[in-house]
């Protein structure tokens, strides 16, 4: 057994999620090992981080740096672009309604994992082995993983932030069941002529959402989920032909469109592990869920994957990947995982559904959300801070019946 302050916790996987389980636990004084290569930045996406994740990423000293390249979103607006025969009003949630400034920030992921890496690099208490895990061996009281480099790694806890086909999962015999979706999102940046008031648009189509979302200036990141085949042919068009496309799709709603160089396709997909910790591994990010981009919920919940396991280790600095460590971690990530990850799913399939039932439902579900301003509060607080809508919706019905 290691000494109590300096129980070693491994880290697997060097994308955000593990840049940010390896920061955050250095910080709460575990002796951290780092195990991935270094990414490189030419990833064109942006990832929209909710103020619980911006303050997680405050503690770690990254927060400053991040945010002269990140827009805020002080609105979201959910506009039903469909062409069927029951259609949703527009619902939109601004985040001065529950008294907040915004809803968080969008990130260039080019701007978030530099600066994260280079935090990671720079901290005393993290050593970077800059190669992947080749093998894991996992016994009673410590996971080994031989690294493919040739050197090993021995430590109290693994923390698997080692993506969604996540070999440390599977070492550890946690069985994920995955799903592909008929869909797949086409990535890109685009320049505009009006200004997007920080506002965010998710339109919902056939096919799943087309979501704008604010970069700084007159720019927007955007995700079109739409057939596989679809994706590839839009990928292909030249920059012209798709920039006229996307502003079709907006309905002009930022006037004359440009996309940028770098368009990206990525197959959709959802997968959930039958468990989230076990023999000495706890997942995190996408080794935990993964599910279609819709409300900015991904990396976001990966964020309270690893705050609620350094919560529980520090508890536990004696042995922090013991069972009794591991299953509490199990059972305080479950109900925020799968209700986030069953809300996002029955979204996208109600989108795709022919049936009426689905499309009523869904209709009906935005109809409530756009008419009711507690409701919508509601929804609004549980999707920064899991838990915080109940005791405030309490309060916002007792003042509606109180008028």
């Amino acid at each position: 057994m290691e000494h109590r302050e300096t129980a070693r916790i491994l880290v697997a996987g060097s994308g955000p999620a593990g840049l940010i389980a390896a920061l955050g636990f250095a910080e709460a004084g575990f002796a951290v090992t780092l195990a991935g290569p270094e990414v490189t930045s030419s990833d064109g996406r942006t990832t929209a981080l909710m103020n619980p994740a911006l303050k997680i990423l405050d503690r770690m000293r990254v927060l400053d740096e991040l945010r002269p390249e990140a827009a805020p979103l002080k609105v979201m607006r959910i506009v039903d672009a469909t062409r069927r025969l029951i259609r949703s009003p527009t619902v939109t949630f601004r985040a001065s309604e529950i008294g907040e400034e915004q809803f968080g920030l969008n990130l260039p992921n080019k701007v978030l994992i530099p600066v994260l890496a280079s935090a990671v690099s720079a901290h005393a208490g993290i050593e970077w082995r800059r190669s992947m895990v080749g093998s894991w061996r996992l016994d009673a009281d410590q996971a080994h993983a031989a690294l493919a480099d040739g050197s090993d790694v021995s430590a109290a806890m693994a923390v698997a932030a080692d993506g969604r086909l996540s070999p440390a999962r599977e070492a550890a015999g946690i069985r994920a069941s995955a799903r592909p979706y008929p869909q797949s999102a086409l990535v890109l940046n685009f320049a505009h002529r009006s200004e997007h008031g920080f506002v965010s648009t998710e339109f919902h189509t056939e096919t799943g959402p087309f979501t704008q979302v604010p970069l700084p200036g007159k720019r927007s990141s955007l995700v079109w989920v739409v057939k596989p085949e679809t994706a590839e042919e839009l990928a292909a068009l030249d920059d012209a032909t798709l920039s006229a496309r996307v502003e079709e799709q907006m309905q002009s709603m930022l006037g004359r469109v440009s996309v940028e160089p770098g368009r990206q396709v990525y197959p959709l997909s959802a997968a959930s592990p039958g468990r989230f910790a076990q023999n000495r591994v706890a997942l995190v990010g996408e080794a935990a869920h993964v599910f279609p981009p819709i409300g900015a919920q991904g990396l976001n919940l990966g964020i309270r994957d690893i705050d609620d396991l350094i919560g529980i280790a520090s508890e536990n600095r004696d042995d922090p990947g013991s069972r009794k460590c591991l299953a509490a971690y199990d059972t305080r990530r479950r109900p925020d995982i799968l209700a986030r990850s069953s809300a996002v799913n029955l979204l996208n399939m109600s989108l795709l559904s022919d049936m009426l039932p689905a499309q009523l439902a869904r209709s009906a579900g935005l109809n409530i959300l756009g008419s009711f301003a507690p409701l919508r509060a509601f929804f609004m607080r549980e999707g920064l801070r899991p838990g915080s809508g109940f005791g405030a919706l309490a309060g916002d019905l007792k003042k509606q019946a109180g008028r």
